[in-house]
């Protein structure tokens, strides 16, 4: 079972960005400013989908492995 670097997560305002190992937080550090990095670390960071969307595709050119949870919603009867 492969390791995930980055977990990005779908909410109805925006994309949460989570870290998940130490190759994902030093990849992500080269991304944000110094000062977004204990922000990073504690899974606070949230972007608009369409940057998301392009940060999920640099980091897969990467070949940081990723994994992305869309929004859930439950069915009600």
């Amino acid at each position: 079972m492969a390791s995930m670097d980055i977990l990005l997560m779908a909410s109805d305002e925006a994309i949460g960005i989570s870290p998940r190992s130490i190759h994902g937080m030093l990849w992500l550090q080269t991304h944000f400013e110094n000062e977004e990095w204990e922000a990073l670390a504690d899974d606070l960071v949230k972007l608009p989908k369409q940057d998301a969307d392009a940060l999920y595709e640099d980091a897969k050119a990467a070949g940081l492995a990723l994994n992305f949870l869309p929004a859930l919603s439950i069915a009600t009867n």
